[in-house]
């Protein structure tokens, strides 16, 4: 698990529209790709997929006020999975903090 500070404070709505709006550009652009990302989101945990890629749930998000906890589903050989962790990393932190 990884927990990055909400300094927002971004609530688990806010941070599903950012999402779904803004991550996938962002994460194909520090790509170079065109990779598929899809959401789920339900009370305060918001789900992320690349189903092109990654078989079921990538990472689950967990919203809470002081911090977004982040839980790794992938596994070891599957695509660059620590390369898409760094991204959203960053993007988290660039939008919560």
């Amino acid at each position: 698990m990884i927990a990055i500070d909400n300094v927002q404070p971004l609530s688990p709505e806010s941070l599903f529209e950012l999402l779904k709006t803004e991550f996938p550009a962002y994460v194909n652009e520090q790509l170079g790709s065109n990779l598929a990302v899809e959401f789920a989101h339900v009370a305060d945990i918001v789900n992320i997929s690349f189903p092109e890629i990654i078989d079921g749930n990538a990472y689950t998000i967990t919203v809470g006020d002081n911090n977004l906890e982040i839980i790794d589903h992938t596994t070891d050989g599957t695509y660059n999975t620590e390369l898409l962790e760094q991204h959203l990393m960053e993007f988290l932190t660039l939008k919560a903090g």
